[in-house]
């Protein structure tokens, strides 16, 4: 590997997750449960199909019949690492017609690019056309790029974060808030239908800073994170910072909700799987270079020769694919989970959407539905060790 690949492969998208010395809560212990849902962030690669969210579909339907807690969709804008999903409320409003019972998450939006009174205003429409289902994370932000839409807020991203995160509730409870109309005039309004839930349920999206981690405890929020640029040692520390702010706020019941996003594919065997998603996951990784080293000052894509971008992308299938992800049989998986759930995780965010061919990933959720059983059922722990399964 190049020098110049090695300076970025820890700041970039590349985990260090280590196998010694995991910093765990031993009273949570492997025999807690865990949530199921499934995480989309699909590359736009702009082509033209008329299939692009055929998956996000028909993944939500499998998940809302079979167990999952809930689907989640991201807010990206211009650039095509995520980029068919600009809007979560547009998405989520589709699957709500779609599903019955399975929670209809954003996973995030990004509050400082928009005003909190229309983000409640849309999301209270989704809630009453899922009956109820909906629950938002909410995101600070961090491409500059991304800011065209709000470039005064990106300075002052998180406080704006956190300030609108209280008006959404206030507005979401019935309260009024205070605004001045086309003629100058101060009034108050509310917003309009009336969502079906009392509460929305609240995450906020940690990137690994532990300020947004303690952040999340203190509001009282859920929280959804990822093991981007962050080892599995390093998340239990954080998450334990997470805890004691809920702690020290006085919120409960409970210590608050740790929701892991993870990429996923599971398999009849360790080598096919590897050999499914090797090609596409590479090649959705190197569509991210160039977003990951926007957090690296001073690195820019053009300063690295295909060869070092092969050799990064090739580093970084191979951390995600042994430590940082959720690849294997459902028997393998389970080492992982146990890890997660020692160190607080509460609910896995399987992300899907990375390239793989639409038939192999629906066929791959009928395993990842057994890795749901096993995780979850003491009897399916024990037949799990010689126990053989098919997607059928």
């Amino acid at each position: 590997m190049t020098n110049n690949t090695q300076r970025v492969s820890e700041l970039s998208f590349l985990s260090s997750a280590k196998r010694e010395n995991t910093v765990a809560d031993k009273s949570n212990g492997t025999t807690k449960q865990m949530d199921f849902s499934l995480f989309y962030f699909a590359n736009a690669d702009g082509g033209e199909s008329s299939e692009k969210y055929k998956l996000l579909i028909e993944g939500a339907k499998f998940a809302d019949t079979h167990g999952f807690a809930a689907v989640w969709t991201p807010e990206r804008h211009f650039h095509e690492f995520g980029g068919l999903y600009p809007n979560p409320s547009v998405t989520s409003a589709a699957l709500a017609t779609v599903t019955e019972r399975i929670q209809i998450r954003a996973g995030s939006v990004v509050l400082p690019l928009h005003d909190p009174l229309l983000v409640a205003e849309e999301w209270a429409v989704v809630d009453n056309l899922s009956h109820g289902r909906v629950a938002i994370s909410f995101a600070s932000g961090w491409h500059a790029n991304d800011f065209v839409i709000a470039p005064e807020n990106y300075a002052h991203r998180k406080e704006i974060m956190l300030r609108g995160i209280e008006t959404v509730r206030r507005l979401w409870r019935g309260e009024k808030v205070r605004r001045r109309d086309g003629n100058g005039t101060e009034l108050e309004v509310r917003i309009l239908p009336r969502p079906i839930q009392r509460e929305l349920p609240i995450w906020v999206t940690a990137a690994g800073s532990p300020e947004t981690f303690r952040s999340a405890g203190e509001v009282g929020a859920n929280l959804l994170t990822h093991l981007l640029n962050q080892s599995i040692e390093q998340l239990a520390e954080k998450i334990a910072i997470y805890r004691s702010a809920w702690r020290e706020h006085g919120h409960g019941p409970g210590t608050g909700h740790v929701t892991l996003m993870i990429h996923t594919f599971v398999g009849s065997s360790v080598d096919e799987v590897r050999e499914k998603v090797r090609r596409p996951f590479s090649d959705y990784l190197r569509s991210s270079v160039e977003l990951w080293l926007a957090r690296s000052p001073g690195q820019e894509i053009g300063d690295f020769t295909e060869e070092e971008l092969a050799d990064l992308v090739s580093y970084a299938f191979d951390r995600y694919f042994e430590t940082s992800g959720l690849f294997g049989t459902p028997n393998t998986c389970l080492e992982m989970i146990d890890r997660l759930k020692l160190i607080g995780v509460d609910e896995l965010a399987c992300l899907i959407d990375f390239g793989v061919d639409f038939d192999s990933t629906i066929a791959s959720l009928r395993y990842l539905d057994k890795v749901r059983e096993l995780t979850n059922t003491s009897s399916g722990r024990v037949k799990g060790e010689t126990q053989s399964f098919t997607s059928s």
